[in-house]
């Protein structure tokens, strides 16, 4: 096999570079971290699963035109990827009260939210991802306006697609973190969603027991992990009943 060129190396992923020029080959690590990365372990199979759940959202939002960096699964643990600039916000669109908000705002945990609420966090490990305004975007130069205004439309309408599909598979879309670049082709630019969906950036609750079925259970030492993303998996039916061979 010929040896890659490791671009980067996160926590849960590494990129190799793409086979074609503004092309990323994005692998899918077995490790798990929590609470910026004070909590970690390995998950067996955890990244085979991500990469196939990733490729099945991003493969649904691309059918009703949201704009994505995906193009292809190219294995079991890897995809290829359109290369774009990161733009560093994290960008949480929650619906009930889970996790850090309802602890921040005293709220119950499973309380629906009046309507859906976009929170953005900057990036950085070393700061704990801090939740910043769209003041301290705009005067730091992380993004325009109207870049913002393109992420919140964005991720809105992804978030609706998302509780859309969970529902259909009896799943509660809790809250999901999204992340998103700058894709340039022809000096030509837009904002299109990057990095992954999963359950290691969505929750997702059981709708009848909410059983959590994500990330969650490895953040609160609820064991079973890897069986709640098959579950998931196999609701989607992108896993036979039998589980993975």
């Amino acid at each position: 096999m010929a040896r890659r060129t490791k671009i980067y190396e996160g926590t849960a992923k590494i990129l190799y570079e793409g086979p074609e020029p503004g092309t990323i080959v994005q692998h899918f690590k077995d490790d798990t971290t929590a609470f910026n990365a004070e909590k970690k372990a390995v998950i067996e199979g955890k990244g085979v699963l991500n990469n196939r759940l990733s490729e099945f959202f991003m493969t649904g939002m691309t059918q009703v035109g949201i704009p994505n960096h995906f193009i292809k699964r190219l294995n079991m643990r890897e995809q290829l990827i359109r290369e774009v600039e990161i733009i560093p916000i994290e960008v949480v669109v929650r619906n009930w009260s889970a996790g850090s908000f309802a602890k921040r705002f005293k709220r119950e945990e499973g309380e629906r939210l009046p309507r859906s609420i976009v929170e953005y966090y900057y990036k950085s490990d070393e700061l704990g991802d801090p939740l910043i305004t769209e003041e301290h975007i705009t005067a730091f130069g992380w993004a325009h306006p109207h870049d913002i205004d393109e992420i919140l439309a964005l991720a809105l309408r992804i978030n609706d697609f998302l509780t859309g599909l969970c529902l259909g598979i009896g799943l509660r879309l809790v809250d999901v973190q999204l992340e998103f670049g700058r894709l340039w082709e022809n000096e030509q630019m837009r904002i299109v969603l990057a990095d992954e969906i999963s359950p290691d950036n969505c929750r997702l609750w059981d709708l009848e027991t909410n059983e959590p079925m994500d990330k969650d259970r490895f953040r609160k030492d609820l064991g079973r992990v890897e069986e709640a993303y098959q579950e998931v998996a196999r609701r989607l039916g992108i896993l036979p009943e039998s589980g993975p061979s």
